[in-house]
């Protein structure tokens, strides 16, 4: 994957300092208005126009994290250029989908942390693994988290790190679009734990699909190979919940899943890379046992 072919963020990754790149480098379709449609109107049972007509604002941030060195400036550390460039990437293809909707794209910002962060969401240690917190619209991550993913999640690579962040993004997508506040407000409304678990499936099987079409947006400036692909379906696989739980307590109970299976997000984030549509990532009008 040559990242550094990928545009800058333009000051998106809050965090002075750096450190190396594990393993020498770290590792279209229609308007994005029918996909909020579909997912509102038809699944929820609301009116769409109350979700096309805005996005909801955001509390500012409990810190302030000093910004990055600029490109070429003293300082910067190449995991922070390869944070800025792939956020930088996200920026460019959501901000594209979303004005040809006829709508603006919040650019979210990249928090690099080590041990732990504060956030609106709260406080965090690098237990949690990378996340979005909605209220500040920032993307937390402890790149320690890379060298876990070389040890562990699939062997890591390059795309399989842009994957984690591009999935996170996808979450910043469907806080922007309204589609978290939606599933949010059905969870509190389930009945069971079980059913409510399915809601988050829905959502983050979703965020896999928006991942997979900003890779396949960004396939050819960033010279996209199928050892590039693998790493990330690699990684897609060794987080899946039947997975996780099969290593840690033996068995897979799928009432308590919250991510999806391995199949489940391998498919999913194909789904998205080989479409780049993101009207093909509607996991919420299809049958649950069929997601």
């Amino acid at each position: 994957m040559d990242w550094k072919n990928l545009p800058r963020s333009g000051g998106g990754v809050q965090r002075s300092g750096g450190g190396g790149l594990p393993g020498g480098g770290l590792a279209v379709g229609g308007g994005i208005g029918g996909l909020i449609i579909a997912l509102i109107a038809m699944f929820f049972g609301v009116d769409p126009g109350a979700v096309l007509g805005g996005g909801g604002g955001a509390p500012p941030a409990q810190t302030q994290p000093q910004s990055v060195p600029q490109a070429g400036q003293p300082g910067e550390s190449e995991v922070d250029e390869f944070l800025d460039r792939i956020l930088g990437s996200t920026n460019e293809v959501w901000g594209g989908i979303f004005q040809q909707a006829g709508r603006t794209y919040t650019k979210p910002v990249v928090v690099p942390f080590t041990g732990a962060v504060r956030s609106a969401c709260g406080q965090a240690s690098s237990a949690v693994g990378p996340f979005y917190c909605p209220l500040d619209n920032k993307i937390y991550l402890d790149t320690a988290f890379f060298d876990q993913m070389d040890r562990r999640l699939g062997g890591g690579g390059d795309f399989a790190y842009s994957y984690v962040i591009a999935h996170e993004v996808g979450h910043h997508v469907q806080n922007e679009l309204g589609i978290a506040d939606q599933v949010s407000r059905a969870q509190q409304q389930a009945r069971t734990e079980a059913e409510a678990n399915t809601y988050g499936v829905r959502l983050e099987l979703q965020a896999d699909c928006f991942a997979g079409v900003w890779g396949n947006r960004v396939s050819s400036l960033a010279n996209l190979t199928q050892q590039d692909v693998r790493e990330a379906v690699n990684t897609a696989a060794a987080i899946g919940d039947d997975t996780l739980q099969r290593q840690s307590q033996g068995r897979v109970v799928p009432d308590a899943f919250t991510h999806g299976s391995s199949e489940q997000r391998v498919r999913w984030f194909m789904k998205g890379f080989q479409s780049g549509d993101p009207n093909g990532c509607d996991t919420f009008n299809q049958n649950y046992g069929q997601l």
